[in-house]
C-alpha cells in the first residue's frame, strides 16, 4: 500500500490564523494516525502579496502547537524544493506537456479585452465562459505571455472524504490561466503538479476551493495523473457564527494566543474540536489519543464556530493540570516588574493560589500585583461592594479593628488564621461575604484575590497588619 503523505501548503501573505493552522493540524493527524508523512509546503508564487517573515510566522506557528514536518523548508527531501519559487523550471516543462498535447495556448487578450467580453456577457445575461472567446490561431507561448488552459468541459462526479459525494455540472469547467506572464505559475497549475510530484495521498483544505474543484479535475485528467483522496473540511465560524474566521474581519493571528500563555496542548484540543469529534461526549485529549483517533469520517460538514471563551475555559484547564514546578518554568516571562527583587519561592507560593484561577498567563499580572506591593487605597471597593455597601464608615471601622485585634495575636499558619476568621464569624455575628470581604479588600485593595486564610499566609503578618492599619487611617 502507498504510504500516505498529506501537506500543509500556506502561502506566506501574511500571520496564520486558527482556520488556516487547524487545517494544518488536521493534515497532521491524517498523517500520523496512519504512519505516514507530512509536508509543508511553501506557495510563493503570487510574488506581490508575499511579505517579509511570514515564512518564519508560519514555521513558528506550527512548532507552538507541536506540528513539525517531515519534509519541507529545512528538512530537505527527495521531493523539494519546498518553495514554489524555487520550482520554476518544473512548472514550465509541465506546462509544456500540455501545449504539446494541444492542452494549453498563449492568452492574447488584454484586460481591457477581458473586461468587455465579460460585459458584453452581462448584456446578455449570460455566464461569461472563456472557453467561448478561445483564439482560432494562438500564438506560440513564450512566456511574455499568460499561458491558458484548454479545458475539455464536463459533468464532473467525484467523492470527497468529508462530504461524501459531490457533482457539478460542465458550466462549471471552464479555461484558466497556468502560467502568469511573469513567469510564475497559479496556484491553480502549480498546486496540481506539486502534490503529484511530492505523491501526496489526501489534499485536505477549506471549502473556499469546492467551487475549482471541477476545473482541477479536468486538468488531472489532461496531465494523465491520479487525483488524490480530497477532504473539505467545514470553515471554522467567527463568534457570532456569522462569517468565516478571517484576518479581514479581525481574527488574531494564532501567535497572539501563544503570547498571552495559552498551552499548546489547549489550542490543539481546541482547534481539532473546531468540526471534529470522535462520537463520543469527550472534551479534553491527549496528542497521543487524538492520533490513534483521528479519522477524516468524524469531521462534520457544517460549519465550526470559534469561541474564543471555551479556549479560554480548556487553557484553564490545562493550567490547573500542570505541576506547579512545571508551570513556574513557563511562565517566568509574565510576572509583574514589582516581583523582580522577591525569591522565587515566594513567587511560587503566589503561583499555587492563583494557578486555580488562570485562564492564560497574562493574567498573571493582575492577579497578584498586591503580592509584591501595596496598591493604593480604594474605599470604593467597599462602596460598590453588594455585600458591604450597606455598612456605615463605623460599622467598617469596627469590623476591622475586631480583625486586626485577632489577626495581631495569629502566627499566620495556615490552619490558625483558618481557626480566627471563623473565631470572627461568631464575635462580629457578620457572614463571610461580609467579614471577608472587607478583610480581603483591606489587605489587597484588589477587586478579587484567592482564598483569604491562603492569601494572608502568603501576605505574612508583617504586610497583612500594615495593609488593615493603613485603611483604617484612611477611614477616619
Amino acid at each position: 500500500m502507498n504510504v500516505t503523505r498529506t501537506r500543509f501548503a500556506p502561502s506566506p501573505t501574511g500571520a496564520l490564523h486558527a482556520g488556516t493552522v487547524r487545517t494544518a493540524l488536521f493534515a497532521w493527524l491524517v498523517a500520523k494516525h496512519n504512519n505516514g508523512q507530512f509536508i509543508l509546503r511553501i506557495e510563493d508564487t503570487d510574488q506581490a502579496r508575499a511579505m517579509e517573515g511570514a515564512v518564519k510566522n508560519i514555521e513558528d506557528s506550527l512548532h507552538y502547537i507541536g506540528i513539525d514536518w517531515d519534509e519541507g523548508p529545512g528538512k530537505e527531501g527527495q521531493t523539494g524544493p519546498y518553495l514554489q519559487s524555487e520550482r520554476l523550471d518544473i512548472y514550465k516543462e509541465w506546462a509544456k506537456r500540455l501545449i504539446d498535447s494541444g492542452r494549453a495556448y498563449a492568452d492574447p487578450y488584454s484586460k481591457e479585452e477581458l473586461d468587455d467580453l465579460r460585459d458584453e456577457a452581462k448584456a446578455k445575461s449570460i455566464a461569461f465562459l472563456y472557453r467561448n472567446h478561445r483564439p482560432e490561431n494562438p500564438r506560440a507561448w513564450d512566456g511574455t505571455q499568460p499561458l491558458r488552459f484548454k479545458s475539455d468541459p464536463s459533468a464532473y462526479r467525484w467523492d470527497d472524504a468529508v462530504l461524501g459525494e459531490l457533482s457539478a455540472p460542465d458550466s462549471s469547467v471552464d479555461d484558466f490561466i497556468l502560467m502568469k506572464s511573469d513567469g510564475f505559475p497559479t496556484y491553480n497549475f502549480a498546486h496540481i503538479v506539486d502534490d503529484h510530484l511530492m505523491e501526496i495521498t489526501h489534499v485536505i483544505r477549506s471549502s473556499e476551493f469546492l467551487s475549482s474543484i471541477p476545473r482541477y479535475l479536468n486538468l488531472y485528467d489532461a496531465l494523465n495523473i491520479p487525483v488524490p483522496i480530497m477532504a473539505t473540511v467545514p470553515n471554522v465560524l467567527n463568534e457570532t457564527g456569522n462569517k468565516k474566521l478571517s484576518k479581514r474581519e479581525g481574527a488574531k493571528q494564532i501567535l497572539e494566543y501563544r503570547d498571552i500563555g495559552i498551552l499548546p496542548a489547549a489550542m490543539v484540543n481546541f482547534l481539532v474540536m473546531l468540526g471534529w469529534n470522535d462520537g463520543t461526549t469527550q472534551e479534553i485529549f491527549s496528542l497521543a489519543e487524538l492520533i490513534k483517533k483521528f479519522d477524516l469520517s468524524r469531521v462534520q460538514k457544517s460549519g465550526a464556530k470559534f469561541d474564543e471563551n471555551r479556549l479560554f475555559w480548556l487553557n484553564g484547564h490545562y493550567i490547573r493540570g500542570t505541576n506547579l514546578d512545571e508551570l513556574f518554568k513557563i511562565t517566568k516571562k509574565y510576572w509583574p516588574k514589582e516581583s523582580e527583587n522577591y525569591p522565587d519561592d515566594y513567587k511560587k507560593k503566589v503561583l499555587g493560589l492563583i494557578q486555580e484561577r488562570l485562564k492564560y498567563f497574562t493574567e498573571i499580572p493582575d492577579l497578584s500585583t498586591f503580592f509584591f506591593k501595596d496598591l493604593p487605597i480604594n474605599k470604593e471597593l467597599i462602596k460598590t461592594n453588594p455585600k458591604l455597601s450597606s455598612l456605615s464608615n463605623e460599622e467598617v471601622v469596627s469590623l476591622l479593628k475586631t480583625s486586626r485585634e485577632s489577626l495581631e495575636q495569629s502566627s499566620f499558619e495556615l490552619e490558625d488564621l483558618n481557626n480566627r476568621l471563623n473565631g470572627l464569624l461568631e464575635t462580629t455575628s457578620q457572614k463571610p461575604a461580609v467579614l471577608f470581604s472587607l478583610i480581603r479588600i483591606a489587605t489587597t485593595n484588589a477587586p478579587a484575590s484567592p482564598g483569604l486564610a491562603e492569601t494572608l499566609a502568603v501576605l505574612g503578618k508583617e504586610v497583612s497588619i500594615r495593609r488593615i492599619d493603613e485603611t483604617l487611617k484612611s477611614m477616619s
